[in-house]
């Protein structure tokens, strides 16, 4: 769907995914395996070198491979044929020793692997680039007052800075999540048939650490052909990732509405306009990732059915993954892309924040009043006596400063220069400005 792919995903991840790079990735595996059996003495090293300068995806028969991948069940048989007989055009003896000892999912699954290291070195950039964005946003925004809402109802003043540090705060820990799952899932699969190597006899475990060495992955303490684990966690952390730049699309997209118009994606020609409505505005990025944010959830519960595999090797639930977890990458990838490239440019309006605030005609300010009012009568007294002025406030149409400025019961305990002070936003922020540092402090010593 070439159409749609600048759309949903990035040009370097779905680089990543193409034909040409897994085949690619899978022959990297077929060529340090040769290389690696040669070292230790198990194949002749001219053998190797004959295999190894035939591992170029571009040397492939594509059409034919995906035909013949319909029959096999698996690329890798149709991958080692065309590759033997590649070699066998120039050294007939050297074919002999093509894909020795291995099994089709020892290529397969190690030629994933090698892509998901390429996928993490692009998500760890652009995440490293979000963050550092939204450092600078929190920073720069620090103090300045908006309408906290809750249950999409104003609630009480917070900061924009403080809500930019709850989106920073969260990435932080999917940079986290992603470091340590980089650990446990950049692994060597090679088990031969069963993952028993037998084939290599008492040299198995000598190619085993040699090839992990080779490829540069680690050596898991068994082969893993039917323990997916791994690239479900990898499926599970790309969603909780995605799931997050989804919130802050949201938050985007909802600040962006006409009648609150406090935040805005950057303008560009031909960016977010309607086909009938000259002055529409849209929010083009918060869609993209709040279409991802959709998708990825189902994809990756896939990825946790798949997870049931019927001992040494599965059947069909292998299989699912092999375009599930690459759709995952691709939809994250692209959501986290497009985020980094728009949050150094939103624009902020905060004179509309300023206005916004006072939409309630003061009723944003009650849990300041009743708490200052408690500690003379008491809460829940207090709570009686605000919720009453509130109900006043709003058939009158009165500001409901004006409404407790009258009110006897009120005016007995708070001067005016008390009500004055409990309506005005910057006196009753909390510790949001301290959690906005705490954040900040965090994410700073994290580079």
């Amino acid at each position: 769907m070439a159409l749609l792919d600048p759309l949903f995903g990035s040009a370097a991840m779905d680089e990543v995914f193409t034909d040409a790079t897994r085949l690619q990735r899978m022959l990297d595996f077929e060529a340090a395996l040769a290389r690696t059996e040669a070292a230790c003495g198990v194949i002749p090293v001219a053998a190797a070198q004959a295999i190894a300068s035939k591992c170029k995806a571009n040397l492939l028969d594509v059409g034919a491979l995906a035909t013949a991948t319909a029959l096999s069940l698996n690329p890798a048989i149709p991958l080692v044929k065309q590759l033997t007989a590649l070699v066998a055009k120039d050294d007939a003896e050297a074919a002999r020793f093509v894909h020795w000892g291995a099994t089709s999912q020892d290529v397969n699954d190690s030629g994933l692997v090698l892509q998901i290291r390429q996928v993490f070195d692009l998500l760890e950039a652009d995440l490293a680039s979000l963050c550092d964005s939204l450092i600078q946003l929190a920073q720069k925004y620090r103090s300045t007052p908006i309408a906290g809402r809750t249950l999409m109802q104003h609630a009480l003043p917070t900061t924009f800075g403080v809500k930019v540090a709850g989106w920073l705060d969260a990435m932080n820990r999917h940079r986290e999540r992603l470091q340590q799952t980089r650990k446990r899932a950049l692994v060597l699969q090679f088990g031969g048939a069963v993952g028993t190597l037998a084939a290599l006899k008492e040299k198995g475990m000598q190619v085993a650490q040699a090839l992990a060495k080779e490829l540069q992955l680690e050596l898991p303490v068994t082969p893993w052909h039917a323990h997916r684990d791994r690239v479900a966690e990898v499926a599970v952390t790309l969603g909780l990732c995605v799931g997050t730049l989804g919130k802050i699309a949201r938050d985007i997209s909802l600040h962006m509405q006409t009648e609150i118009a406090e935040i805005f994606e950057p303008a560009a020609e031909g960016r977010g306009g309607s086909s009938t409505m000259p002055h529409k505005r849209n929010p083009v990025t918060a869609g993209v990732v709040l279409s991802a944010a959709t998708r990825v959830p189902g994809l990756v519960s896939t990825m946790l059915s798949a997870m049931t595999q019927e001992d040494e090797r599965g059947l069909g639930n292998w299989h699912a993954e092999w375009e599930t977890l690459p759709q995952i990458f691709r939809l994250t990838g692209g959501a986290l892309h497009q985020m980094a490239a728009i949050v150094p440019h939103l624009e902020i309006d905060t004179a509309r924040m300023r206005r916004n605030l006072d939409a309630t005609h003061g009723l944003i300010f009650t849990e300041g009043v009743g708490m200052a009012l408690g500690a003379h009568i008491g809460k829940s007294a207090a709570h009686t006596l605000v919720e009453s002025a509130s109900k006043q406030a709003r058939e009158s149409g009165k500001h409901l400063r004006e409404v407790l400025a009258q009110t006897k019961a009120v005016t007995e305990h708070l001067k005016a220069a008390d009500l004055d002070k409990l309506f005005a936003p910057e006196d009753y922020l909390g510790a949001a400005e301290e959690f906005t540092d705490r954040v900040i402090a965090a994410s700073r010593s994290k580079k």
